[in-house]
């Protein structure tokens, strides 16, 4: 039997967790101890980092351009000018190739906040678009030949460059504060982006842009006399890799990558559900569409009304993720029904429909079987439950229902009036909302109704723009 998803859950996001804080935790139990290494172990390890950022940069702009895809020419973008900081802060190592400069503080104080801010722009959709790649390029080959010039100004007259930000200097720590604001953001998309996948590649960018977090104390708060400052050039190196790794796999596949940008809409899981939510719901969806190609339809159109409608009551990824897959398998027992009965064209009579309110407790426990979470498997049995207690097959009222149950109820029964079926024409979408609002507070959560009949007018209002 498979494993639950909690069960499958708790002890990745341990791991994820235990990786996640290694570098904190052993830059403070070991950060302060005092070193002395030669400017050459500067020169060559900041060289490997900026390498590692180089090749994602070529990697991922070429991907993006390529593809016409407006985000990845965008982290392409943040990894290049992060490459260049670190190529110049490599080779300013005082002593090394130059004497003492203030590129070497600067260039170091500013690649981790830098490359951070750029990666947060990710999320605004006007840098996402292909239109927009073009602008990207300029903007990118902008950067780098600024970079380069102050490369170059400043080693022909090295006093141009004043040695900010000082460890602990007030401009280090705004620096800090922004840094870490930056990638907070960025983690928490990523982590967002990971409840709703669950893919351990989406995991990793957590893991690298905590990494890459933990890079930022030790480049504002310590000197190079302290090994806590060295082991924040290792961080780097590992957190660039860590990142870029799963956007490139992505690429490779021709998909997007989402995490950094956070974008991944719900309604995505149902449209995608063996990328997103596993083979296993795709080969039941697939058995239901031979057993009736209508309850595969409903199913699909019902799951994507219900995370659009979840979305909008303000569900977390998580539950989001459990009501696209309970939506998509909520009439998995109608594969229990005879054919003469689900296909019947016609009425049915009151022992035909007995057996048809059977399917949610056919379905709960298929589910649990086959394991599916308890959430899942719930909202299954209780989708034709009814507030008042006239629904089946338990007869529930309203406290012992839960959220993604009432919201699977209405948009069940929304589904069902606009569908033509064998024994009547559809409803129309404005004679459907009727029949929702009166039985709004009775039969079906109110709150929920709302948010339905709310996702539907941004949908057609294009239309009657358009009209």
């Amino acid at each position: 039997m498979r494993l639950s998803t909690s069960d499958r859950l708790a002890p990745i996001l341990v791991v994820g967790g235990a990786l996640a804080a290694f570098p904190t935790a052993a830059g403070h139990f070991l950060g302060g101890n005092q070193v002395a290494f030669g400017g050459g172990v500067h020169f060559y390890g900041v060289g490997m980092t900026a390498l590692a950022a180089a090749a994602a940069a070529v990697a991922l702009t070429v991907m993006g351009a390529r593809r016409r895809d407006g985000r990845t020419v965008l982290l392409g973008t943040a990894f290049s000018v992060m490459a260049a900081l670190l190529s110049l802060h490599g080779i300013a190592t005082p002593y090394f190739l130059v004497g003492m400069n203030g590129v070497v503080a600067f260039t170091g104080g500013a690649t981790l906040p830098i490359g951070g801010a750029i990666l947060a722009l990710s999320a605004i959709p006007r840098f996402r678009r292909a239109d927009g790649v073009r602008s990207l390029l300029i903007l990118q080959a902008s950067l780098l030949a600024l970079i380069a010039a102050m490369g170059v100004t400043a080693f022909s007259a090295p006093d141009l460059v004043p040695s900010v930000p000082e460890a602990r200097s007030p401009a280090a720590l705004a620096l800090l504060a922004v840094g870490l604001g930056f990638y907070a953001l960025l983690a928490y998309r990523a982590f967002r982006t990971f409840m709703l996948t669950h893919r351990h590649a989406d995991l990793l960018v957590v893991v690298g842009i905590a990494w890459l977090a933990a890079a930022l104390p030790p480049a504002m708060l310590m000197t190079y006399m302290e090994l806590g400052w060295w082991l924040g050039h290792g961080f780097e190196l590992i957190g660039l890799v860590l990142v870029a790794l799963p956007v490139a796999l992505d690429l490779r596949r021709g998909a997007q990558s989402r995490p950094l940008a956070g974008d991944l809409a719900t309604v995505e899981l149902v449209r995608s559900e063996e990328e997103f939510l596993g083979s296993h719901v795709r080969a039941l969806m697939v058995s239901l569409a031979e057993k009736d190609e209508y309850t595969e339809g409903h199913s699909r159109r019902v799951a994507l009304r219900a995370v659009q409608v979840g979305e909008e009551l303000g569900l977390s990824p998580l539950r989001l993720r459990e009501l696209a897959t309970g939506g998509l398998v909520h009439d998995i027992g109608k594969l229990s029904v005879p054919n003469s009965i689900l296909k019947k064209p016609g009425r049915l009579s009151d022992r035909e429909f007995d057996v048809i309110k059977r399917h949610p407790e056919i379905g709960f426990r298929m589910l649990l079987d086959l394991g599916f979470s308890k959430g899942v498997a719930q909202v299954v049995l209780d989708h034709h439950e009814r507030l008042d207690g006239t629904g089946y097959p338990r007869g529930l009222s309203g406290p012992a229902m839960t959220l993604e149950a009432r919201i699977l109820a209405v948009c069940d029964v929304y589904d069902a009036l606009v569908s033509n079926r064998v024994y009547r024409d559809a409803f129309s979408h404005e004679s459907a909302l009727e029949i929702l609002r009166e039985e709004a507070g009775t039969k079906l959560d109110r709150r929920c109704v709302v948010a339905l009949i709310g996702v539907t007018a941004e949908e057609r209002a294009p239309e009657a723009v358009a009209v």
